[in-house]
């Protein structure tokens, strides 16, 4: 007789151990989220599961790169994940999913197609809890140096003796 669990009754490490796969979106667990091939995954200290899933895709539509994992998200998003940043966070995601049901979706994360989420996202832009957002990625994912490799960025070159002598010009993805 095959188990039947639940995704929301799974642990972090029940769900690794099984291979479960997600289809599209998270995973989103009792305290963690996972990603939808299972190789990542976050504990929530703080947040709820599903605001941490929704603030993963909403930095995913704000800054989207195909070749950045969402694990990198994950990390930019996770100092929200503290009790001092809790009610931000949880308002600002009630009032985002507020204004996706008034454009025809139950929730964010609903709405399927990337241009529906970033129609979702310019009708919030002006609000503070969008700018905040948007301005806490520039560092919170773009300093990351996992990262950096992807966009052809080598660090810091003062060093390393400057950029002039370490072939400044030779990036080819500008």
């Amino acid at each position: 007789m095959q188990e039947t669990l639940s995704l929301r009754t799974l642990t972090r490490r029940q769900l690794l151990s099984r291979g479960v796969a997600a289809g599209a979106g998270f995973v989103v667990g009792a305290t963690f989220v996972a990603g939808r091939d299972a190789a990542w995954a976050t504990e929530m200290n703080a947040l709820k599961p599903d605001t941490m899933a929704t603030l993963i895709q909403m930095a995913r539509d704000i800054y989207p790169h195909d070749k950045v994992g969402d694990q990198y998200y994950a990390a930019a998003v996770k100092g929200y994940d503290v009790p001092d940043e809790v009610d931000f966070a949880e308002d600002g995601i009630e009032m985002l999913n507020a204004k996706a049901g008034e454009m025809g979706f139950g929730q964010y994360l609903d709405a399927g197609w990337e241009a529906e989420r970033v129609g979702i996202l310019r009708a919030i832009e002006d609000t503070p809890f969008f700018q905040r957002i948007r301005g806490g990625l520039v560092t919170g994912l773009y300093n990351q140096k996992a990262v950096w490799p992807i966009f052809g960025y080598e660090g810091e070159s003062y060093s390393q003796g400057g950029y002039i002598m370490r072939g400044f010009d030779d990036i080819s993805w500008i």
